[in-house]
């Protein structure tokens, strides 16, 4: 069984930022937490929202050495000097993907609570795939501590849990998993920094 290391933080944007603030907020909270990625998860697919985004991100990630890569807009990573793309259709672009941005660069999918998908993206050249969410509202399928624990007993490529994350998911997925997603299960709060503290207490 691949024996994870204690998981990393995998950091997700709110979905919508306010360039005037969020750059100090978010190196507020990498200067606490160290982090392993960053996510620009933004709610727009306007483009010209997503680069402004990404240059003040992307500044405050690459000044810490923290990875940052954008939900789907492959075309633009590399444009915007960024590390990655994160694909949101399960394994459907990844090659694709590998093919525009070459070996170097991260390509991660998600894929629900799919072990085929999961399988799917990571023959396809995926670096990590994540699955969630972990809290499913109405019907939706949540993520459970078995697909994970499935996961890194049976398959080399690295796992994300991401989804309305709480101190219970970590303490549950602390052993099964590679990284834990966080975003608005912090930046909602008036300090971000320390809400994620409260939240990863399990791990400490």
């Amino acid at each position: 069984m691949r024996q994870p290391e204690q998981p990393q933080l995998y950091l997700l944007t709110p979905p919508v930022i306010e360039l005037s603030q969020f750059p100090d907020m978010l190196a507020r909270v990498l200067d606490t937490h160290p982090a392993a990625c960053i996510r620009l998860a933004l709610a727009t697919r306007d483009e010209d929202r997503i680069s402004r985004a990404a240059d003040v991100c992307r500044a405050v990630a690459h000044a810490r050495d923290v990875a940052i890569v954008v939900d789907d807009h492959t075309s633009l990573a590399t444009r915007l000097g960024l590390d990655g793309v994160h694909l949101t259709d399960a394994a459907r672009s990844v090659r694709d993907a590998r093919k525009v941005l070459g070996p170097d660069a991260i390509v991660g999918s998600f894929c629900g609570t799919s072990r085929h998908d999961g399988m799917t993206a990571g023959e396809a050249g995926a670096d990590y795939v994540s699955f969630g969410p972990l809290t499913a509202p109405g019907e939706e399928e949540a993520a459970g501590t078995e697909l994970f624990a499935w996961w890194t007993e049976m398959i080399e490529v690295p796992v994300v849990a991401e989804g309305g994350m709480t101190p219970a998911h970590v303490a549950a997925l602390a052993q099964i998993t590679d990284f834990l997603a966080v975003g608005e299960e912090i930046w909602g709060h008036d300090d971000p920094a320390a809400a994620l503290s409260d939240l990863l207490q399990p791990l400490s």
